[in-house]
């Protein structure tokens, strides 16, 4: 064989060990309860979980606590996942700017069955279009005709 082929050869395995590697590590979007029976068989996985805030009857978000002068890197807040499954989220750094804007949002992060709660290690915010307004998508005013003379 060729000292060329031989590179090739190399090249090509390191490249599969690569994409085999980063598939394995690749997180799934899952529900609440789902990240949760994934924890009971043991898996140490991170899940992706899809949702918005919780909130209470008179519209403010229900379960959120985030007290800076206390602690300013542990934010918890109640989560209700794309299945209406609730959970508590506990996410240990700053409270995201813009949390409370957000239509839904992304956790990243393992269901911890002893506290009964989800740890969060991202919070991923989906925020309102600016090309939203109040009563939903503006109407694009139709193309005019322009004529060539």
């Amino acid at each position: 064989m060729k000292k060329s082929h031989i590179i090739a050869l190399g090249i090509i395995a390191v490249a599969i060990a690569i994409i085999i590697s980063t598939v394995g590590d690749a997180s799934t979007y899952v529900g609440f309860s789902e990240a949760e029976q994934v924890a009971k068989e043991g898996s140490t996985k991170s899940m992706h979980v899809v949702g918005s805030l919780k909130k209470d009857a008179s519209g403010n978000f229900a379960g959120m606590v985030y007290e800076p002068s206390v602690d300013p890197n542990h934010f918890e807040f109640v989560m209700v996942d794309s299945l209406n499954y609730e959970s508590k989220v506990v996410y240990n750094q700053p409270k995201p700017t813009d949390l409370d804007k957000s239509e839904k949002l992304v956790v990243v992060g393992k269901m911890d069955l002893e506290n009964k709660c989800f740890k969060a290690d991202q919070i991923l915010l989906k925020c309102p279009s600016k090309y939203n307004n109040q009563k939903g998508l503006e109407a694009e005013e139709p193309a005019k005709a322009v004529s060539m003379k």
